[in-house]
């Protein structure tokens, strides 16, 4: 028996285990990606996380009040920081700060990991290692 009368005694016209489904009637013939997963949630219908409901539509008056009653709200909380001693330079030279303890610590995150590798462990063991706690 060759390939194309096998296909033919296993594939009948109306009893071929593989088909595409036809009419409107998709969920009967539509085959499932997934036909043995545990998750029952699995072959539920996509919900789209950006779908906007009729209520939550505002028009733009609406928009613009509420983008002005927030920009007010904002330069009360700067005129209160301000009252309190905080500064604009004082603030980005901490944000700098913290920049460049971020790129040393990424940077000692990477060597960490080459030293594992080198090592054939885990960066975890390094930190007990080296004396450092996980945290940091």
């Amino acid at each position: 028996m060759n390939t194309e009368q096998s296909a033919e005694t296993h594939c009948s016209a109306n009893k071929c285990p593989v088909s595409t489904p036809e009419g409107g009637d998709l969920k009967e013939g539509a085959l499932k990606r997934t036909p043995f997963s545990k998750f029952k949630r699995v072959h539920s219908n996509f919900k789209s996380p950006l779908q906007v409901t009729e209520s939550a539509k505002v028009s733009p008056a609406e928009e613009v009040a509420e983008l002005k009653r927030r920009g007010e709200q904002l330069d009360t909380e700067i005129a209160q920081l301000e009252a309190e001693g905080c500064r604009v330079d004082e603030l980005e030279h901490h944000i700098d700060m913290l920049h460049e303890y971020n790129d040393i610590k990424d940077i000692g995150q990477s060597l960490l990991g080459r030293i594992a590798a080198v090592r054939g462990t885990t960066t975890r063991d390094l930190y007990s290692h080296f004396g450092l706690e996980l945290d940091d």
